[in-house]
């Protein structure tokens, strides 16, 4: 009988095989869940922004204000990165399908959940267990792979989503474990994937919530939390990786300095010896200086 420990095995199996998995039952429903995924996270956001339990992971609280009270701040994202991101629902989309056509029990897809006010939409329900799906490079599978879900940057902020998303299912009978979840994780490279068990943390996840409730109801924003590291030998300060992707990081940083080496824009929060390379203004115009 399948299960979620057989998930993947069951879905190589069933990709792999001489039959065709692509059936037309499948293939009407995965039109139908990639329609509402896409037309969904790509349309025009009209509602006011509250906090969702997507955004548990760790934030700078600064970020967190400005994402709630001032989202028009935001950096607009380049429209490659706005290709890959839909790129990401197509294939979390298609795990889900093969999931059904490896014969697992696929329930509670986009089910809306509420922990203590805050809203969110698990992925799905697999085999009676919360299971959210993301698709990460072929840098994070190997993380992935090795362990390192929990102690990564980006990848433990899942974690975070899971957690509120599972405690939010305690009394749906849908979910019948309710002190594990899982996140099946997919190369979106190499198409490989992984499962990642959790263990759920009630408590973190109630903590965060109340914590992150009382940041959005401060009435200005609270000092900048953005990681920052040295860049090289020269004394200059930049954002590390995570922070340099906070949409909101000139506001966070309102005298950031922005400069582009060859391998991509380093955001500098001190500068001691100016790079020799040009600089740009937040609205990416070169400043000359």
């Amino acid at each position: 009988m399948p299960t979620i420990h057989t998930l993947i095995k069951d879905i190589y199996a069933t990709v792999g095989s001489d039959e065709g998995w692509f059936k037309e039952a499948i293939a009407e429903e995965f039109s139908r869940e990639l329609n509402t995924r896409l037309v969904e996270s790509t349309g025009p956001r009209n509602q006011v922004p509250t906090l969702r339990l997507s955004q548990m992971g760790e934030y700078c609280p600064c970020q967190l204000w400005h994402s709630i009270h001032t989202p028009e701040l935001a950096e607009r994202p380049q429209p490659h990165a706005l290709i890959k991101f839909t790129y990401g629902h197509i294939l979390e989309t298609l795990v889900i399908a093969l999931a059904k056509a490896a014969g697992h029990e696929v329930t509670g897809e986009q089910d809306e959940l509420i922990l203590n006010g805050v809203k969110g939409h698990r992925d799905c329900v697999i085999d009676g267990c919360i299971v959210d799906v993301k698709s990460v490079n072929s840098l994070g599978f190997q993380k992935v792979k090795a362990g390192l879900v929990a102690t990564d940057t980006f990848l433990r902020s899942y974690l975070d989503q899971l957690d509120g998303y599972t405690v939010a299912s305690y009394e749906d009978p849908l979910v019948r474990v309710k002190d594990k979840a899982y996140i099946v994780f997919i190369d979106k490279v190499l198409g490989k994937l992984a499962l990642y068990e959790h263990k759920v943390r009630p408590d973190s996840i109630v903590r965060r919530i109340a914590k992150y409730g009382d940041i959005v109801a401060l009435p200005t924003p609270p000092r900048c939390e953005c990681g920052t590291i040295p860049d090289g030998k020269s004394g200059n300060i930049k954002l590390d990786t995570k922070a340099s992707y906070n949409p909101y990081k000139y506001c966070c940083q309102p005298k950031l300095r922005t400069f582009l080496y060859a391998t991509g824009p380093v955001y500098l929060t001190k500068v001691v010896r100016k790079p020799d390379v040009i600089e740009v203004d937040k609205h990416g115009k070169i400043l000359y200086n």
